[in-house]
């Protein structure tokens, strides 16, 4: 039996992608109630007059203020936008609040007031995530390299340069149009953007010396843009002299107990994971490199997804409920 819908939901900032992600999501979760959709640029719009593809699941609109008696509050505004809110308004200790932005995820930025966010990948720290008040969302991009890395880096393999390429689709620059998103520039075409500097690089670092304290390894990180909607394609080289199978058996353990990530020993694609909250990964290793594979949908997995894993954790669900999505592989 489905548990009944007992977690009343809040969500701050709803018109963009993570936002109707998220509001997709909820909508569909045997356990959670959506009490308000608050939005400044939307207000009293329809819910799928900004998010079609809600036609016909909702008549809710989009609020101009919010509550806080609510179980649990999602902040999907951009950066800064989460603390600033935090600031101006008082939400009572007891409600979950769990940021989609950056604001509260590096060590040294994770507190305001009394509250003092976790870092939320769940293949990271579950344990501190059921007991949490606060949660840091992690970053698309830092989701899909650290699933990538994290069993090595908890193994102390990991050494020497990392070089990393990953591509993202169009909707991880957010819903507000700019040059690099106008189909007309984005079609049958590649780019790279922030080489060497992307603001990930100190979220993955700092998960990965989490696991591997004295990490001296430097991460080439080369984002590019694809010519797609959605999705994470990640490539990460690293130095390894262990066996393929010894690899393998690495990686098969550390994932045991975390549902969303799956060991391919096949090469892997992008649309097995689009629109899904799995992470797909596969090794190759050739003369003491080993390449490791991530594949992950960067609304789900990379954002509203992950959100609502980590609400499951914290409510004592299953970490699959309302997540059992396919992938449009055709």
């Amino acid at each position: 039996m489905l548990p009944m819908k007992s977690i009343k939901a809040g969500i701050i900032g709803g018109a963009g992608y993570t936002g109707g992600e998220l509001i997709r999501l909820l909508l569909g979760h045997p356990a959670a109630e959506v009490m308000f959709v608050q939005s400044t640029s939307s207000a009293g719009q329809l819910l799928s007059d900004i998010h079609t593809d809600l036609l016909g699941d909702t008549d809710m609109r989009f609020a101009a203020d919010f509550s806080t008696t609510i179980d649990v509050l999602f902040l999907c505004g951009g950066h800064d936008a989460a603390r600033r809110f935090l600031q101006e308004n008082d939400i009572p200790g007891e409600v979950i609040v769990i940021d989609l932005s950056q604001d509260f995820r590096h060590a040294d930025t994770s507190a305001i007031g009394d509250r003092r966010f976790i870092y939320g990948l769940p293949e990271l720290n579950k344990d501190k995530i059921r007991n949490a008040t606060s949660i840091a969302n992690p970053g698309c991009f830092a989701t899909s390299i650290e699933l990538a890395l994290l069993p090595l880096a908890a193994n102390s393999l990991l050494s020497g340069e990392i070089h990393i390429n990953a591509t993202t689709g169009s909707t991880g620059a957010g819903q507000a149009p700019g040059a690099t998103t106008h189909f007309s520039w984005r079609d049958s075409n590649l780019s790279v953007y922030k080489p060497f500097t992307h603001q990930h690089i100190r979220e993955i670092t700092e998960s990965l010396k989490a696991l591997q304290p004295a990490l001296a390894s430097d991460l080439i990180f080369t984002p590019q843009r694809g010519n797609f909607a959605r999705g994470i394609h990640t490539a990460a080289l690293v130095k390894s002299d262990r066996s393929i199978d010894d690899l393998y058996a690495i990686y098969e353990q550390y994932y045991t107990a975390h549902p969303f990530v799956r060991i391919s020993r096949r090469e892997i694609d992008l649309k097995q994971v689009v629109n899904t909250n799995k992470c797909l990964l596969h090794l190759e290793s050739y003369e003491g490199r080993t390449l490791i594979t991530s594949v992950i949908d960067n609304l789900l997995k990379g954002a509203s997804g992950q959100a609502v894993q980590n609400m499951n954790i914290i409510f004592g669900l299953e970490e699959t409920t309302g997540l059992l999505l396919k992938a449009s592989a055709f």
